[in-house]
């Protein structure tokens, strides 16, 4: 029976015991680009064929524990690496997950939705990581890593209390090397307010709306511009708002053609589906 990780009440009360756990020996075969390059080295050597290299590999390359298995691999097949989604991990895994991201040459390295001691422990771990508390991510990138700029987006928030998912959106594009606009509080309540920046949306490459209530941001926007537009409902309304339901589904309604709506709240994905585009 393979020992569980400890609870979150348990790795929180007792910092050390992270320690601990990270020391703990990997159960299952692991494969990284430092595995590779060696097994490529044997290969160029002639110890051994190209087919015996390959057998040695089963899959995609893979790094993990019992518990923690991050697809290093992923980058090299998508453009995107693997994201740390923070809610459900200890601090320990968290910071396994990390470790194996760095040694696989991956960059960036993404933590979203961290709890505090989530990020105090990638903070001791990694000074290079940086903690955007408003978006509640941690981001860490590295000088040796430059990101070619694939061009400019517009993060537009309907309202200051869409700002957190804002900024994820945000920063995560700037994480990819992506230019950003933020433009903020400019709902449909009064119209005026977008169709002053009318000039800064036109200028993007690409428009992610951010906006709750009923989201009819996203197709005021997608009527204005030429650019994809990517729409991001969130939470944020009152009781029949149903925690961003109702903007969910305003979004994937609009009337105007090839809006493209990711998930409630998802800053995220919208960065990673702007980057996508973008990128080609």
């Amino acid at each position: 029976m393979p020992k569980l990780p400890p609870s979150h009440r348990e790795v929180d009360a007792h910092p050390t015991s992270i320690a601990r756990e990270l020391e703990a020996p990997d159960t299952i075969p692991t494969v990284d680009h430092h595995d590779i390059r060696e097994m490529l080295e044997r290969v160029a050597s002639g110890e051994l064929t190209l087919d015996e290299a390959a057998a040695s590999f089963d899959g995609w390359p893979v790094v993990g524990r019992d518990d923690v298995r991050p697809d290093v691999g992923r980058q090299a097949r998508t453009g995107q690496p693997e994201v740390i989604y923070g809610p459900g991990k200890t601090p320990a895994q968290v910071i396994a997950m990390a470790r194996a991201l760095v040694r696989a040459d991956v960059r960036p390295i993404l933590l979203t939705r961290a709890s505090k001691p989530q990020v105090n422990a990638v903070e001791e771990e990694m000074p290079e990581a940086v903690h955007h508390e408003l978006a509640n991510l941690v981001v860490i990138r590295s000088s040796t890593h430059a990101q070619a700029r694939a061009g400019t987006i517009a993060v537009v928030s309907a309202g200051t209390s869409d700002l957190p998912v804002a900024e994820e959106a945000a920063h995560v594009a700037e994480a990819f090397g992506l230019r950003v606009e933020r433009i903020v509080d400019v709902g449909v309540a009064g119209i005026h307010r977008v169709l002053e920046q009318v000039p800064i949306l036109e200028a993007a490459d690409c428009v992610i709306v951010v906006a709750g209530m009923e989201a009819a941001l996203a197709s005021v926007v997608a009527g204005l511009v030429s650019a994809p537009v990517v729409a991001v409902p969130t939470s944020v309304g009152y009781g029949a708002s149903f925690g961003g339901l109702a903007a969910l589904l305003g979004m994937l309604s609009s009337c105007v053609p090839g809006v493209v709506t990711v998930n409630v709240d998802n800053g995220l994905g919208a960065a990673m589906a702007a980057h996508r585009i973008l990128r080609r």
